[in-house]
């Protein structure tokens, strides 16, 4: 007797693990996907997935649905480990009625993420769905409803991950939007509000789904999502990689690794990263990596607003999130797709307790017409707002150019950073010096030896570190090839910073 019942246990989970049968499962590997579950293994340790609600299925009874109630009802969810570390987990399962998302659907995805966010982990959603179920109608999209508050009110508590592995769209897109890192695969995930037959019948624009919403475009243009990879296994391994760097919750510090590379490494080749022509580009990533633990570095929307880098190193170990001014792209100046990425990032890590350091060459703001018609202004204030109110430990080297409120806007001594430091080929003023000198002795204007002369003059009194260093707002001016060593030790003193924010039930960032 007992054995049958267990016999019985095991068939059961069997159907269960074949979702939509095998002949859905080998037409979702003919689209070159995984399926739900092999997303699941893939993504967590050997052996460490804890699955729930194997059995959960739907109650619906229109359009005859009460003969069609498969097992876990298109989402698989539990939890298990990511390199020894706890992770929640909802893979939505495209074999199951296209994935689509009923009430018991999205009453899996909560109680996960109600679990999550009790015991302090992050949740990784996997999502490849049809959307809201239309046989439910408005069930749906309570279910929809109810996801999303949690996503909003994870948001700072647990880092949140998404992994858009299919089609999503409508209310579908809403809740990975909330989350804190969105990745897509190439040519085979979507997202958008409304898909190209709709947009076809309202404004009369024929466009593709992959030019509508396909990784490309939002990666590149939208900068909905943070990355975009060739396939679901290496969107998955790129995920555990990210993973690593972040702390279980807001409550916790970044985990520490063991490291291999001397704090107080010497690089003399930092001495000449700087050309010495002021207009000749270099490029930013050099620095970075050679400032990072064994040269690693996780980019974060590499393709997106190229001006500026953001993303996590090692120091001794322990996660650092990096922004970056890049000379590479539009000379590195500050504009209104740059300041959004940077203060999303930002935000990021002073929600998660992780160290930010800042990479500043910058000469200034992209003027222009588009630039304020477009509310520059606003947009950069967003940058200039994350940095103040962030109350991680905040360490900062000018390698360059720092112009105008440009300087003051990247993480500079006057909006709360701990350590400042500037290398000797800095130059930190209201403006260049053609420019500042134009302006001093326009009288002069036709008398190009005496305007030469006025510039070159500028030029020694005001581009380089040292005003700012009398005054106190840099530290101290080093040595480039020490910058690993002088940066590495900022952190360490500042390990136990504590600082806080005036009581207030939130801010009103200029959205």
């Amino acid at each position: 007797m007992m054995k049958d019942i267990l016999q019985q246990l095991e068939e059961r989970r069997e159907t269960a693990r074949l979702g939509g049968g095998q002949k859905r499962i080998d037409s979702q590997h003919g689209r070159g996907k995984l399926t739900a579950r092999e997303r699941v293994e893939l993504l967590l340790d050997e052996d460490s997935f804890e699955e729930y609600d194997m059995f959960k299925t739907h109650r619906c009874t229109d359009f005859d649905m009460q003969n069609n109630k498969p097992a876990g009802d298109g989402v698989i969810v539990g939890w298990g480990t990511i390199n020894g570390r706890m992770v929640y987990v909802f893979s939505q399962d495209f074999t199951v009625l296209g994935g689509s998302v009923s009430a018991t659907h999205a009453q899996k995805i909560c109680k996960i993420m109600d679990m999550a966010m009790q015991n302090g982990a992050p949740v990784i959603g996997i999502n490849d769905s049809g959307g809201a179920r239309i046989q439910e109608g408005v069930d749906s999209l309570a279910g929809y409803g109810e996801v999303f508050e949690r996503n909003i009110m994870a948001s700072g508590v647990v880092p949140q991950i998404s992994l858009i592995m299919g089609p999503c769209a409508g209310g579908a897109v809403y809740s990975p939007a909330m989350t804190d890192f969105i990745f897509m695969v190439k040519d085979s995930s979507y997202m958008f509000v409304t898909g190209p037959d709709v947009v076809k019948t309202v404004t009369n624009e024929h466009v593709t789904a992959e030019e509508l919403g396909g990784a490309s475009t939002h990666t590149k243009k939208s900068s909905v999502a943070d990355g975009a990879f060739e396939n679901d296994v290496e969107a998955i391994a790129e995920v555990r990689r990210l993973v690593d760097f972040l702390p279980l919750n807001n409550r916790e510090k970044p985990p520490v690794r063991p490291f291999f590379d001397e704090p107080d490494r010497i690089e003399d080749s930092l001495d000449t990263l700087i050309p010495e022509n002021p207009n000749t580009p270099y490029d930013m990533k050099e620095l970075i990596t050679k400032l990072a633990d064994e040269g690693d570095f996780y980019e974060i929307q590499q393709d997106f607003a190229g001006n500026i880098v953001t993303g996590f190193i090692r120091m001794e170990g322990q996660t650092v999130g990096v922004v970056a001014n890049q000379p590479m792209v539009l000379a590195g100046v500050l504009d209104i797709d740059s300041a959004r990425k940077a203060a999303r990032f930002v935000r990021f890590c002073d929600a998660f307790e992780i160290p930010i350091l800042t990479l500043v060459d910058v000469p200034g703001f992209l003027p222009g017409t588009k630039q304020e018609y477009d509310g520059v202004i606003k947009h950069g204030a967003k940058l200039l707002f994350a940095y103040g109110e962030a109350t991680v430990p905040k360490v900062t080297v000018i390698t360059r150019k720092a112009y105008g409120g440009a300087y003051v806007v990247m993480a500079s001594k006057h909006l709360r950073a701990d350590v400042n430091y500037a290398w000797p080929t800095s130059e930190i003023a209201v403006m260049g010096a053609k420019g500042a000198t134009e302006i001093l002795y326009r009288s002069e204007l036709g008398d190009e030896e005496k305007i030469a002369k006025r510039t070159q003059d500028y030029e020694d009194a005001f581009a380089n570190p040292f005003v700012a260093a009398e005054r106190g707002f840099i530290d101290e001016v080093i040595q480039p090839r020490s910058t690993r060593k002088r940066v590495a030790r900022a952190f360490a003193m500042l390990r136990n910073k504590k600082q806080t924010m005036p009581w207030k039930k939130h801010d009103n960032i200029p959205l």
